[in-house]
């Protein structure tokens, strides 16, 4: 019998109950289901002044933190009891919750309702994010996770790309609350392709009993980890850079540079365009090289940007800097998740077979954790410029930096000395 063809693609054994799926199906799927978490942040942001004229000043930056603490503490949940009950069940319950909670956005009639359905719809969007990384970790070896991941990364990273545009026009049509009616939409159409998309991925002799001491004791061990501790911080502050970036740029762009709604999208949108293109690089790359050194080449210019963007905050409290000066930097610096993220994510899922859920879920939580305080710290030290984001986003990329080199790199140096 020949091989299939998931096998015969990707040159991996997977697992015989899922080896009838097609892998192009299969990353579709799992990559529009880990667009959930872009798509309801970035959907919204052409809306955030609106929604201040409605409900306050703050409320956007309010809603986005309620987001992005509600992603930090679900991810904890999702990945232990995926390793108990399988991969698709709790994706069944946390877009459930999704589709529920993106329907009580669009009728909260105030700011506390809001926060709170934008805090639910976190809890069950994140399923869509811990548990489609575990199921690759299920079928492929660390190699091809990593470039797995980079083809999740173009499919989505159309989300991004074209979530504001969308958010735009929906906006002028329809109001705000027309987006969140859009997202629960998409959540059901999620639920459908769980349904008759995907098979279960996690072997049986892999299920493993769940308990709130033995999952303490799991995360434990991963932090104790440096090889998987230090991708983890190393993805999780380019990450929070970006979200540094999502939390301030819709100020420093629409308010302080005049940009329109619509402009603004198109910004956001190229910047999410070098994002996708940089991980199909990325795939690329990796056949011929290791994804540490690719790694740490990104990861020293991701500095580098980090750097450009504070300069160009301080040079613009002098009226020195103009939009230009801005936007390079801020290009370079989201293009570089691309490379980035599937290499840092595929470094800390290797060896963690027999955890992989609880991996992925710690690793969600460390970026949204991480994001929170960076997109928090955007908007308290707000001063009417680009300072607060770029500050933000250059620590995060100095921060990226050193823990990939001091944690991660130094454990792989000293286990080859």
């Amino acid at each position: 019998m020949s091989a299939h063809p998931i096998s015969a693609f990707m040159s991996v054994s997977i697992p015989q109950d899922v080896s009838r799926q097609n892998p192009n199906w299969l990353i579709a799927i799992l990559g529009a289901l880990v667009a959930f978490a872009p798509l309801s942040i970035d959907m919204y942001l052409p809306a955030l002044p609106e929604m201040g004229g409605e409900f306050g000043a703050s409320a956007g930056q309010y809603t986005l933190a309620a987001y992005f603490i509600g992603m930090a503490l679900g991810q904890c949940l999702y990945g232990p009891l995926s390793d108990r009950f399988g991969r698709k069940l709790p994706l069944y319950v946390g877009l459930t919750l999704y589709v529920l909670a993106s329907a009580g956005c669009a009728l909260a009639p105030d700011l506390p309702s809001l926060l709170v359905c934008r805090f639910v719809q976190a809890l069950g969007g994140c399923a869509g994010l811990v548990i489609p990384l575990a199921m690759v970790r299920d079928l492929f070896d660390p190699q091809m996770t990593a470039r797995v991941l980079s083809r999740l990364m173009l499919v989505m990273g159309v989300a991004p790309m074209l979530a504001p545009l969308a958010g735009s026009q929906l906006l002028q049509v329809a109001g705000w609350r027309a987006i969140f009616w859009v997202l629960a939409a998409s959540g059901l159409a999620g639920l459908l392709a769980i349904r008759f998309g995907l098979q279960e991925s996690l072997p049986p002799q892999l299920v493993k009993p769940v308990s709130v001491g033995g999952a303490l004791r799991t995360f434990g061990q991963l932090l104790a980890d440096r090889h998987y501790l230090g991708h983890a911080l190393a993805g999780a502050f380019a990450s929070a850079g970006m979200f540094a970036y999502i939390a301030g740029s819709p100020s420093v762009l629409i308010t302080l540079h005049g940009l329109s709604p619509q402009a603004y999208s198109w910004v956001f949108g190229i910047n999410a365009l070098g994002l996708i293109t940089a991980s199909q690089f990325n795939h690329r790359l990796l056949a011929t090289r290791s994804p540490e050194k690719v790694l740490t080449l990104a990861l020293w210019v991701m500095a580098v940007c980090g750097l450009g963007l504070f300069a160009a905050g301080m040079a613009a409290l002098t009226h020195s800097a103009g939009l230009l000066s801005l936007l390079l930097p801020l290009f370079g610096f989201v293009m570089l998740i691309g490379f980035v993220g599937p290499n840092t994510s595929a470094g800390a899922m290797a060896g963690q077979a027999g955890q992989a859920g609880s991996a992925s879920a710690l690793l969600g939580t460390l970026r949204f954790a991480i994001a929170t305080v960076a997109g928090a710290s955007v908007g308290l030290l707000d001063d009417g410029t680009a300072r607060p984001m770029g500050l933000m986003m250059a620590l995060c990329g100095g921060a990226a930096l050193a823990c990939y080199l001091g944690l991660a790199r130094s454990s792989r140096v000293g286990q080859t000395a």
